[in-house]
């Protein structure tokens, strides 16, 4: 027998083996599982939303709907009194940034995808409208139109060449310019809104 402190003794005979054995072969089994256990639920724990896309398309349409839905939803945070707000002379008012977007997610889709902007939509005279309600529903149509148009073109098209600011690109190209523009005005607006304290809807 062998005393250790604490422990109870232990014999230092052959009998300790099958004993060794034993606990090895329980310690191997529940490792097994706990690994399995882990694997299973990391597997379980990734949203679909982060699954790979399968297209290009599926690519644009996971990046577009989410700075749409940001978009959308901070210019139906801002006070409608605020749309005639600019940081200065010169430069866009709330409202103007906002119909600004709306008006390029028409502007791209005609210009370089050959698709026409509805009927009863003035591009010359859009970015003038300074109504909130106005505003957010004119830029919700904008969002749908991009989404009907890009939903429309085969996948085997978005390789094919076309004419963006006099340049020969794909028209994979002029959808990521579009989101690009997007974004650009997006932190736009979050300037503008935390310049007149108002927190972004996701943030909060």
């Amino acid at each position: 027998m062998v005393e250790i402190e604490g422990l109870t003794s232990l014999p230092l005979t052959g009998s300790i083996k099958p004993m060794r054995k034993s606990i090895y072969t329980h310690f191997t089994a529940l490792t097994s599982t706990l690994l399995l256990a882990a694997l299973l639920c990391t597997t379980c724990a990734i949203p679909s939303s982060l699954a790979q896309p399968t297209s290009f398309k599926a690519e644009f349409m996971g990046q577009f709907n989410a700075s749409a839905e940001k978009l959308v939803s901070l210019a139906e945070a801002m006070p409608a009194d605020a749309y005639d707000w600019q940081p200065m002379e010169g430069v866009a008012t709330v409202a103007g940034a906002y119909m600004h977007v709306a008006r390029y997610n028409y502007y791209y889709p005609e210009t370089s995808l050959g698709i026409d902007t509805p009927a009863g939509v003035h591009l010359d005279t859009f970015e003038s409208t300074e109504d909130k309600a106005s505003v957010v529903a004119q830029l919700r149509r904008s969002m749908d139109h991009v989404r009907s148009a890009v939903e429309a073109i085969p996948e085997e098209e978005f390789e094919a060449p076309t004419e963006l600011y006099g340049r020969t690109v794909t028209k994979r190209a002029v959808l990521l310019q579009l989101i690009t523009h997007m974004n650009e005005h997006l932190g736009q607006q979050i300037a503008y809104a935390r310049s007149n304290r108002v927190v972004p809807p996701w943030s909060q």
